[in-house]
C-alpha cells in the first residue's frame, strides 16, 4: 500500500520538478548565450519572438495543466480504463491546437513581430525563426502532455532527464550552427532554430520511448470512437479556468510593466534584476505546489481528504521557511548581490527597498502556489480563478498605479501593491482550504472504481 503515490516523499517528488523548471529556463538562456556571441541584433530577435511564443503557448496549457489533475485522480480511484482516453484526448486536442497555431504563424508572423514594434534591423532573424520554429511548435505542445504525466504518475525524473538531454542537444546544435562545422553555411539564427525544433522533437521521441517503457499505457486513435465527450469535458472544466487565470495575470504583469517603465531606466533595470535574484524561491515554491499536487491528486481521487489536508498543510510549513529564509537572504545579501548587475546607486538603492518587500510578496505568493496549485488538484478551479483574476485587477493593477504613479512611490508602490495581492489571496485560500470548500469536488465517479 505504501509503494502507492500518495506516500511518496514530497521532497523526492519536488526536487526533480525543480530541476525540470530550472532546465525549461535554461532553454531560452542558452540560446541566448550563445547567439550573443554571434550577432547582438540576433540576440533581440530571439527575444522578441521568443516573447511571442511564450504567449501562444499559452493555449496548450488548457488541456496539459487539467491532464495531470484528471489522470491523478483517476489513478487515485482505481479508474484505469478511461486512462488511455484521457491520453489520447489530452495528445490529439494539443496536436490539432499545434497545427492550427503552425499555419496562423506561416501566415501572420511579420504582422505579429510588426504588433510588438520589432526593429527593421532585427526583423528577418526574427520572423526566420519564427516560421522555423513553428513549424515544429508541437513539439512543446506534445512535451508538455508528456511531462504532465511523468509527474502525475509519480515519475518526476524522467521530465527532468528529458529536459537535461534537450538542454544538451539544443546547446550541441547551437555549436554545429554557429560555430562548428556547419558554421560555413551562415544559418546564424536559422540555424539556432532548427537546433531549438530538433532537441524538441528528438525529446518527443525519447518520452515516447519511455513512456511505452515505464508508464506502459498506450495512445491510439481508437480510443477516440465513440469520442469520450465526458472526459473531454472535464478536462476542459479544469483546464480552461487554469490557463484563464494564467492568461489574465500575464496581461496584468504587461501593464503593470507598462507603470514601470514610466518611471525611467533605473527603475525598470531594478525590476529585472530583482526579479532574477527572486527566481529561486519562486521555482521551489512552485516545485512543492506541483509534488503536493500529485499526491493530493491521488488521495481525492481515493476519496482520502484528510491525508490531502494534512499533507498540503505540511508542504505548506516547508514551503514558507524556505521561502522567507531565502527572501530574507535575498535582501540581507542585496548589498553585494544587486552591483552585481550594475554600479548605479540609485538603482542598488531602489533594489535593496523591494528586495525588503519582497520578503512579504513571496511569503504571500509561496501560500497562494501550494494552496490554489492543490486546490486545483482536488478539482476546485473554479473559486481560484474568480479570486485570482479579482485580486490580481482589483489590487495588484489598481493599486501598482495608485501607490507607484498617484502618490509618487515608483517602483517600491508597485511592490507593495503586488504584496498586498499576494498577502491577500494568501488570507483567503488559506480559510477556504482549513474550511474544507474544495472537498467533494473530485472530478471522479467513486461509484466506478475499475482496478484494471
Amino acid at each position: 500500500m505504501k509503494s502507492e503515490v500518495k506516500y511518496y516523499s514530497i521532497f523526492k517528488l519536488a526536487c526533480p520538478i525543480f530541476f525540470q523548471m530550472l532546465l525549461s529556463m535554461c532553454l531560452g538562456y542558452i540560446d541566448t548565450i550563445m547567439v550573443s556571441q554571434y550577432s547582438e541584433n540576433a540576440v533581440g530577435a530571439l527575444g522578441n519572438a521568443g516573447q511571442i511564443f511564450t504567449f501562444l503557448s499559452f493555449a496548450f496549457t488548457v488541456i496539459s495543466s487539467a491532464t495531470g489533475v484528471v489522470v491523478a485522480q483517476f489513478l487515485g480511484a482505481k479508474q484505469l480504463k478511461e486512462i488511455n482516453k484521457i491520453y489520447t484526448v489530452a495528445f490529439t486536442f494539443n496536436f490539432v491546437l499545434s497545427f492550427v497555431i503552425s499555419v496562423f504563424i506561416a501566415f501572420f508572423s511579420t504582422n505579429l513581430l510588426n504588433l510588438i514594434n520589432v526593429p527593421d534591423v532585427m526583423m528577418a532573424d526574427a520572423n526566420s525563426y519564427m516560421k522555423i520554429v513553428g513549424c515544429f511548435i508541437f513539439a512543446d505542445a506534445i512535451i508538455m502532455i508528456f511531462s504532465q504525466i511523468f509527474n502525475c504518475n509519480g515519475k518526476t525524473k524522467i521530465g527532468m532527464f528529458v529536459f537535461l538531454g534537450i538542454n544538451i542537444l539544443n546547446a550541441i546544435g547551437n555549436y554545429i550552427f554557429l560555430f562548428g562545422p556547419l558554421a560555413y553555411l551562415g544559418l546564424g539564427v536559422k540555424g539556432v532554430a532548427i537546433a531549438t525544433s530538433s532537441s524538441r522533437i528528438i525529446g518527443i521521441i525519447i518520452s515516447f520511448v519511455l513512456f511505452k517503457k515505464i508508464i506502459k499505457r498506450s495512445v491510439s486513435i481508437k480510443y477516440l470512437f465513440p469520442f469520450p465527450r465526458e472526459l473531454f469535458i472535464k478536462l476542459i472544466k479544469i483546464g480552461v479556468p487554469t490557463a484563464g487565470e494564467n492568461f489574465s495575470y500575464n496581461i496584468s504583469q504587461i501593464i503593470i510593466t507598462s507603470f514601470v517603465n514610466t518611471l525611467g531606466p533605473e527603475a525598470i533595470t531594478a525590476k529585472v534584476c530583482c526579479n532574477s535574484l527572486m527566481l529561486f524561491s519562486l521555482i521551489y515554491s512552485n516545485s512543492m505546489a506541483c509534488a503536493t499536487a500529485i499526491v493530493t491528486g491521488h488521495s481525492v481521487g481515493a476519496g482520502d481528504y484528510d491525508f490531502a489536508y494534512r499533507r498540503v498543510l505540511k508542504s505548506l510549513y516547508s514551503a514558507i521557511v524556505v521561502s522567507i529564509i531565502v527572501a530574507t537572504l535575498n535582501y540581507v545579501l542585496s548589498k553585494w548581490t544587486v552591483p552585481f548587475f550594475t554600479d548605479n546607486q540609485k538603482i542598488i538603492e531602489i533594489g535593496r527597498q523591494i528586495m525588503f518587500i519582497g520578503i512579504f510578496l513571496e511569503m504571500g505568493r509561496c501560500v497562494n502556489l501550494v494552496i490554489i496549485q492543490n486546490m486545483r488538484a482536488a478539482g476546485d478551479v473554479v473559486f481560484s480563478t474568480v479570486l485570482g483574476i479579482g485580486s490580481m485587477w482589483g489590487i495588484s493593477v489598481v493599486f501598482a498605479w495608485i501607490l507607484g504613479i498617484k502618490f509618487g512611490l515608483g517602483l517600491k508602490g508597485v511592490w507593495i501593491a503586488m504584496a498586498l495581492d499576494e498577502i491577500f489571496r494568501a488570507i483567503v485560500v488559506i480559510i477556504r482550504w482549513k474550511l474544507g470548500f474544495w472537498k467533494n469536488k473530485s472530478v471522479v465517479n467513486k461509484a466506478v472504481g475499475e482496478s484494471v
